[in-house]
């Protein structure tokens, strides 16, 4: 991939100067190999991964700075992902933990991953410790909230959700060089949220949306499934996917790469079922081939939705 810095290589000027070559750093760091990963795990994404390599630069800059002992304040780390399900927010968020460790930013690069019911009580009392188990536990790395803006319910007055945001708040202030908070979901929800708790947005450095994938892409990403599981598409069944891909991101309840595992999953269910139903022995190639009758059978060719139902938005 490319170099995360398009600089010179590093040179001297001045007799006894010190220098820093940040092209092996990145290498040395580790932080070539995680954005490598990121990109062959991933298909698409061009922009989120674009911001991760901006966000690797600072922090490699950063760490030189340091090095130098040029005064420098710690970095907000704190960030916003935003995009509809399936666009892999989590799997980024994951990355992420890997690079702030791998760059001396978090201690440990663990990922705990939570909603509004891990953080918040039904009773009196009960919000405080459940939030701050949470906190614990994510201590020296990642703190991945998911569809964040359920903490806040105004129109119930007897929520609680308003206390574990002001848990969060003091922690993402006070311990923010062993915590970085990642608020995840719907974009025009989390803007509505960050409006009705600016402090939030004022902690928060990284707003980082996710794009829906293209038809093209999200075929890409059913082919890599399918590989890793040692399955094929016969050529019929190609071009079934694709009409497939095409119906579906038309559909209520479309979650992107969700979508397409699952629906691949119900694909390789009509192939037991048709395979076992044939009465007779298989082969190799039969037990690895999708055929075409096993796309078409999908409710998306007669007008239905064939979803599961609706899944949180990661």
């Amino acid at each position: 991939m490319d170099a995360i810095i398009d600089m010179p290589p590093t040179a001297t000027t001045t007799a006894g100067d010190e220098a820093i070559d940040l092209q092996a750093e990145f290498t040395q760091s580790g932080l070539a190999q995680v954005l490598g990963e990121l990109d062959a795990d991933l298909v698409g994404l061009g922009p989120v991964k674009k911001r991760l390599r901006e966000i690797g630069s600072l922090l490699l800059v950063d760490r030189a700075r340091a090095h130098f002992g040029l005064q420098a304040v710690s970095p907000t780390l704190h960030m916003s992902f935003t995009g509809n399900p399936g666009t892999g927010k989590t799997t980024v968020a994951l990355r992420m933990a890997e690079i702030l460790h791998r760059l001396g930013y978090v201690r440990k690069g663990h990922l705990v991953t939570v909603t509004r019911d891990d953080l918040v009580g039904q009773y009196i009392g009960h919000t405080a410790p459940k939030t701050k188990e949470v906190l614990k536990r994510a201590m020296g790395g990642v703190l991945f909230i998911d569809e964040a803006y359920y903490l806040y319910r105004p129109e119930n007055e007897r929520d609680y959700g308003q206390e574990a945001i002001e848990i969060l708040l003091q922690v993402m202030e006070n311990q923010r060089d062993d915590l970085v908070v990642i608020l995840a979901g719907y974009g025009d929800r989390m803007e509505r949220f960050f409006t009705a708790n600016p402090g939030f947005r004022s902690r928060v450095a990284h707003h980082i949306d996710f794009p829906d994938y293209t038809g093209e892409e999200l075929e890409a990403i059913g082919g890599r499934i399918l590989d890793a599981m040692n399955y094929t598409l016969s050529p019929a069944a190609e071009e079934a996917f694709h009409r497939y891909v095409g119906l579906r991101m038309d559909q209520l309840h479309f979650a992107n790469g969700r979508s397409i595992r699952n629906a691949l999953d119900r694909a390789r269910l009509r192939q037991a079922n048709r395979l076992f139903a044939s009465a007779r022995p298989v082969t190799a190639r039969d037990l690895t081939t999708i055929e075409a009758e096993d796309i078409l059978a999908s409710r998306v060719f007669s007008g239905g939705i064939d979803s599961y139902p609706p899944l949180p938005s990661t």
